[in-house]
């Protein structure tokens, strides 16, 4: 099978799955962002589809890795949060590490995108983040990372060396695939441009200008080398002359908005079901295939799987919840989608059996409404993150109020029973109850 021909681009085309870490929506050149300068993924974004209301279902790297792999929720896949809650397990105790060892063992239950791709001669490779074991565990035949327990293994121990110590372990890799004239699947998740924010110097000083705080800078030249590192893997890809013949998809795995006063993230950003926690632009390039330009539609992450599976011309599981929407990519023509939903889970699991003990919140997006339910879900850390001030239910008009400064719950009862319907009918819950429901 030959990756770069005509023929085996039409049936399994190369697939490259560049995963931005904890990168706020707009914090891009293409998505409109005053200072931060990213020429890279801008012109990948002229060369794509492009969806700048893309949604991942919970705004926290692990679950959302975990669907990427599987393409379901995390509810369903089981992997809600970070790490066992240390109030019922103690920290490097054989009970912890039991716990630690069982949520890895739940990808198991699934067959993985490299797993599938894998059944039609695929190659693939890992790089950068991977909670859930070793490479091989999550079913790549080739990658970096070598897995808990092994020292450094929690977040993805070598894999995180991607991108900040160059990609050479990818051009390698593209070498081996192209000569075996193999088709391949990168997926590729550095460690940027999330903590610790350390850019190189000549970007630190580019962005450290008179009225932006020190801390805003190293975020806004983490995203520019993240940038710069998207732009040598897609330079791989070009100098093999296999762009035609590959299929790129971009998306981050949660958001991120810069605290100005310190190294971390402020508040309605990471871990949270707010736009600043879920939404990301979603990217995809596939030349005299998909129709490149900016789309309207609502889209989640939960539709790159089945995606992705149809343009390599496989099986899509019949339980997955995302759409294939590669027919809506080739021809131009809208996304059929009434609505699309995600839930939200604390970062240390209560409970690796049951996810609805950790359960915060579930949302819903209709056409320009989003509605966000609070449940009473157990907080070990990272209290601070998970607030939950507001009990009552959250209605947003996202086209008047992108930025969520304004509940509307109270002057449109009707769409919150109506959301609040569609919820409990996508995913009903009886093991944890809503806070406050409005009536």
């Amino acid at each position: 099978m030959n990756c770069c021909s005509a023929d085996a681009a039409n049936d399994h085309p190369n697939i490259v799955l560049i995963i931005s870490d904890d990168q706020a929506w707009n914090d891009y050149g293409f998505m409109g962002h005053a200072q931060i300068q990213t020429p890279h993924l801008d012109r990948l974004a002229k060369q794509s589809a492009v969806f700048p209301h893309g949604y991942v279902p919970t705004a926290l790297c692990r679950p959302s890795l975990a669907t990427l792999l599987t393409g379901h929720y995390a509810s369903t896949h089981g992997i809600t949060g970070n790490d066992p809650s240390p109030k019922y397990a103690e920290r490097d105790s054989k009970l912890y590490k039991d716990r630690c060892a069982t949520l890895i063992s739940y990808l198991d239950r699934f067959q993985t995108v490299p797993t599938i791709l894998g059944n039609a001669g695929y190659l693939s490779h890992q790089s950068g983040k991977l909670w859930e074991g070793s490479f091989k565990n999550a079913g790549f035949t080739h990658g970096m990372t070598r897995g808990f327990p092994k020292p450094g293994g929690r977040h993805g121990d070598d894999g995180l060396k991607i991108g900040r110590e160059g990609i050479e372990p990818i051009k390698e890799f593209v070498d081996m695939a192209t000569e075996r004239q193999k088709p391949f699947f990168l997926w590729y998740a550095p460690f940027l441009p999330h903590t610790p924010h350390n850019p190189p110097k000549r970007l630190f000083d580019k962005y450290n200008q008179a009225g932006t705080p020190a801390s805003v800078a190293r975020y806004y030249a983490m995203c520019e080398w993240f940038d710069e590192t998207c732009g040598e893997l897609l330079g791989v890809i070009d100098s093999k002359g296999i762009a035609n013949d590959t299929l790129v998809v971009y998306v981050t795995d949660n958001g991120w908005i810069q605290n100005p006063t310190s190294r971390g993230y402020a508040p309605r950003s990471k871990q949270t079901p707010y736009e600043g926690g879920i939404r990301t632009p979603i990217m995809y390039r596939w030349p005299g295939k998909i129709k490149a330009g900016e789309r309207t539609e609502f889209v989640s992450s939960l539709d790159i799987v089945p995606t992705v599976l149809a343009a390599a011309k496989m099986p899509i599981p019949g339980d997955l919840p995302g759409l294939n929407i590669l027919p809506q990519l080739e021809s131009g023509q809208a996304i059929d989608r009434e609505r699309i939903f995600g839930e939200s889970f604390a970062h240390d699991i209560a409970d690796i059996k049951t996810p609805e003990k950790s359960l915060l919140f579930r949302w819903c997006i209709e056409g320009n409404w989003k509605l966000l339910l609070t449940y009473d879900g157990e907080v070990n850390r990272y209290k601070s993150t998970h607030t939950r001030d507001e009990k009552r239910p959250q209605l947003f008009n996202l086209k008047d109020d992108p930025w969520e400064s304004t509940n509307l719950a109270k002057e449109h009862p009707e769409i919150v029973r109506k959301l609040s319907t569609a919820i409990s009918d996508w995913y009903p819950t009886t093991e944890r109850k809503v806070l406050t429901t409005f009536e």
